[in-house]
């Protein structure tokens, strides 16, 4: 009589995780309160007029100093997603769901990098010094007003782009809040991560 195949109890068992870990979740929310913030701050600035001398100069030196510091964020989230393992997504795959969630992650990510990196390289084609919280960065090129609007335009554009991609992502996060129930933001909670 034949035997049963006994399970290989030397074999690892790969789980997948139901949530983000903790480092994922801090970074996202920290992410997202910086970046709302300065997209609030962005638009503001617009309007401030160039008088008095240097009002308008320190509000722009402390939207780039905090650009540079979620610059630093987002390469160590990019760094860390690719690194690390995710949940599984709550939709199922191949269906527009799906696909749509996909494209508005990686383009989230574009525009994250984008953002700071057209800022800080159109400042330093601005005649003026990038000053990190009060001290004088290092210009890495000399002055150039044509390179100086065209990296503006993007740094412009790209906000745009993301501002539309974030409502995108809030209108998706309430639906699956208050319409399919799945349990989706719970996903990005702190606490200790589970696996199936």
């Amino acid at each position: 009589m034949a035997q049963e195949a006994q399970p290989d109890t030397d074999t690892p068992v790969i789980s997948t995780p139901v949530q983000y870990d903790r480092m994922m979740v801090v970074l996202h929310w920290l992410l997202a309160l910086g970046l709302i913030y300065q997209l609030g701050l962005g638009l503001w600035m617009d309007e401030l007029p160039k008088e008095p001398v240097g009002y308008r100069a320190q509000w722009f030196n402390l939207h780039k100093s905090i650009g540079l510091c979620l610059g630093l964020l987002i390469l160590w989230r990019l760094g860390w997603r690719v690194t690390h393992s995710v949940p599984v997504s709550v939709n199922a795959s191949g269906t527009w769901q799906h696909k749509l969630s996909l494209l508005t992650h990686r383009a989230m990510y574009a525009c994250m990098f984008l953002m700071p990196l057209s800022g800080f390289l159109g400042s330093n084609f601005s005649q003026y010094p990038i000053k990190f919280f009060g001290w004088a960065l290092p210009k890495w090129f000399a002055p150039d007003p044509d390179m100086k609007s065209l990296l503006s335009e993007v740094h412009e554009l790209t906000a745009t782009v993301f501002m539309a991609l974030v409502a995108l992502h809030f209108a998706a996060v309430l639906w699956h809040v208050w319409v399919k129930r799945d349990g989706l933001l719970r996903r990005m909670a702190w606490g200790r991560a589970n696996h199936d």
